[in-house]
């Protein structure tokens, strides 16, 4: 996997700090360009390149995406990842076995023992718990073997069986992708995403091969690609078709995940209105749908939602509506632990743009609490941290101690 750092370099102050803003300086200095023509070329404001730069804002990850496709340079090489030690890091150690596992897709081992259907299904679903659960560095050593051994029932069977096998192969590819995102191994995730995509197609499940569009679009997000991921999107709906009144749960499912990633990529894009228009349609599905479910593993319903319009007003650096979000929603208490993560690293984002760092600080407890190894890799979480650091400019134990956490000094 090509790096623009190797990738077995020792653990070090540069890979475990270091501000994202620091680094979008040195790049752009290194290409001659001023913080005006770096922010034309993003877009943004210059007085927000400014501030990210000095350390005043935390990089979103749009502005580190767009900034590495601004300045030419590769996403990780701005977000420092992988963030944990190769040496101690859990995660991080599991990732050899799993490369060796993604290279074997077409090599089934003819001597391997492979369990019934029954037996796979039930492995595959454990696999998928945890990666809701955000528990990646046990999700890490469970996979590879799981791989091997269905890619050689996939390869073995025929007719409806081998379609249900390549459905539950799909499904641990995915969790290939998520720990690769975890670490900003992107090389890996993209990888990742041919098998899955690959393995959709053989599943012959419409409604499979459409959640996998949805999956594949985060990869335009990571390259800052909006118009593509949009065009992606409006094309798997365009599929699914729009009358929600004649949607069975599943398809409700994939088609109001479908909006509300849209509705990412619109405020990402800088288009408010369709943004909101997107969340209004998906929360038209998650009504009708009535609860929150998990077709396809996608957690679609009023709790999502919810969690979106929060994701969306913090891309927009909506304050205000950052605060009714947060103040107003619950989230349930079984909520996926990988979801209410994420809900309170952007809580968190959107409290500090706010100028609450103390409600800022809490939500990153939070995140620790409920998803410690996601929070823990995070790039958002590190920058928010670091510039809690810079603002306060003097020690709280508090905080120091989270930063040592995570992987600050």
């Amino acid at each position: 996997m090509s790096r623009l750092k190797d990738s077995t370099m020792p653990y070090s102050e540069e890979t475990a700090g270091g501000r994202i803003g620091q680094r979008i300086a040195a790049a752009r200095k290194a290409r001659g360009l001023t913080q005006l023509q770096l922010a034309q070329r993003i877009p943004c404001s210059k007085s927000l390149i400014a501030q990210v730069e000095r350390g005043h804002k935390p990089a979103t990850p749009a502005l580190t995406a767009g900034a590495a496709r601004a300045l030419g340079v590769r996403l990780e090489q701005l977000t420092g990842q992988p963030y944990e030690d190769p040496q101690r890091g859990r995660v991080y150690a599991t990732v050899p076995d799993i490369q060796t596992a993604m290279l074997g897709w077409d090599l089934p081992d003819e001597n391997l023992p492979v369990r019934s259907y029954d037996g796979l299904a039930a492995d595959v679903a454990y696999a998928s718990a945890l990666g809701r659960k955000a528990t990646y560095a046990k999700l890490g050593r469970m996979l590879p073997p799981l791989l091997d051994e269905l890619s050689t029932a996939c390869h073995a069977a025929e007719g409806a069986d081998r379609e249900r096998l390549f459905g539950l192969l799909a499904e641990a590819y995915s969790g290939v992708t998520a720990i690769a995102y975890t670490l900003g191994l992107f090389d890996l995730r993209s990888q990742a995403m041919d098998r899955v995509q690959w393995a959709a197609r053989e599943s012959a499940d419409p409604l499979r091969i459409g959640r996998t569009q949805w999956q594949r679009a985060t990869l335009f997000l990571q390259a800052a690609a909006y118009d593509r991921g949009i065009l992606l999107l409006d094309r798997v709906r365009r599929d699914l078709g729009e009358d929600i009144g004649r949607m069975d749960d599943p398809t409700l499912s994939v088609h109001g995940a479908v909006h509300l990633r849209s509705a990412m990529f619109a405020a990402r894009a800088g288009n408010r209105p369709t943004a909101h228009a997107h969340l209004d349609a998906a929360a038209e599905a998650a009504k009708r749908l009535g609860r929150d479910a998990n077709h396809y593993g996608l957690e679609f319903g009023p709790t999502n939602v919810a969690m979106h319009r929060l994701g969306v007003a913090v891309e927009m650096y909506d304050g205000p509506e950052v605060v009714r979000r947060t103040r107003r929603t619950r989230l349930p208490a079984n909520v996926a632990p990988v979801r209410a993560g994420r809900w309170y690293m952007d809580a968190a984002k959107g409290w500090l743009d706010y100028g609450n760092r103390e409600k800022a600080f809490a939500a990153l407890q939070a995140a620790r609490r409920v998803a410690p190894e996601q929070t823990r890799n995070h790039p958002q979480v590190r920058e928010t941290v670091q510039t809690l650091i810079h603002l306060e400019r003097y020690s709280k134990e508090s905080l120091s101690g989270f930063a040592s956490w995570i992987g600050i000094t």
